[in-house]
């Protein structure tokens, strides 16, 4: 990880952004074959262990790392990379849970938060986990770059957004469906909707879980309007909370329309920027 994001930082002469992040225990153990412990701690620790690899190579130095997951004391001349007098590259980890949170406030450059959220998770659950992290490590807000973002549908009409609605609702049913997210369910007291999607993807139910998923619950966590209106409902949920914004948009999209709506965006007199990706 450390040499293949060296090199794309040097590549770009100093604008990578290293992001990294943890999976669920049921993927880390069935789809990947890994042994699962609690990835708070272990991240945190992981963040620290290649920064420190990172100065080896700036300074020329030797490596000298030691914690409790890591003991790393070798870097020899054949593989380590000359000096690149770059900035440091820049860590932003994934996190949705108040663990993951803190951690992220306490070591990262930036947060990349799960497109499952809502409004009033993000103000009141990740911004406070967040503050705790950075008060923890005595950093401020300032030192830390918050990437927000819900589920967009949108399209040319409402016949055009209602199909997306359709695909919004599936994925929602499907993040419902695993525990590792219902922080945000319980919040909303919401949980008995976890429990009872649970069972589903287990039974090979897939094609009956968007039914539980109703308008209201969908637009909780969705934003949605056509292309001349979707601008102005991004920028009201996010604005004063995130510092960029992530819209997950169909990689079918036309790129003018969603041209537009990120310059909308960005009319906004808000800090944050807005990009798009694509599922």
């Amino acid at each position: 990880m450390a040499h293949a994001a060296w090199d794309l930082h040097k590549a770009s002469k100093g604008r990578f952004y290293l992001g990294i992040g943890s999976q669920v225990k049921g993927h880390n153990e069935r789809r990947y074959g890994v042994e699962w412990v609690p990835p708070a701690p272990r991240i945190k620790d992981y963040i620290s262990a290649v920064r420190a690899v990172w100065d080896a190579w700036e300074t020329q130095e030797p490596l000298d790392y030691h914690s409790k997951h890591y003991t790393l004391t070798l870097t020899t001349p054949n593989f380590a990379p000359q000096p690149s007098g770059l900035p440091r590259i820049p860590i932003a980890m994934s996190a949705v849970g108040p663990a993951m949170l803190r951690v992220a406030g306490d070591t990262a450059d930036g947060v990349r938060l799960h497109p499952f959220s809502t409004k009033r998770y993000l103000a009141e659950e990740s911004l406070k986990n967040i503050g705790d992290g950075l008060a923890r490590s005595g950093r401020i807000r300032g030192n830390i770059e918050v990437v927000s973002g819900a589920f967009l549908a949108t399209g040319k009409d409402e016949e055009a957004v209602a199909k997306m609605r359709e695909y919004i609702r599936f994925r929602i049913s499907f993040y419902c469906s695993t525990r590792s997210y219902w922080h945000v369910l319980r919040l909303h007291d919401m949980e008995e909707l976890g429990e009872r999607l649970r069972s589903y993807p287990k039974e090979g139910r897939w094609d009956e879980m968007a039914a539980l998923i109703s308008d209201d619950v969908l637009e909780l966590f969705a934003t949605v309007g056509t292309y001349d209106k979707i601008g102005a409902k991004i920028a009201e949920r996010y604005e004063g909370l995130a510092d960029s914004l992530s819209l997950f948009v169909p990689t079918d999209t036309e790129p003018g329309p969603l041209g537009e709506i990120l310059q909308d965006i960005q009319r906004i007199p808000t800090p944050y920027q807005a990009y798009a990706a694509e599922w």
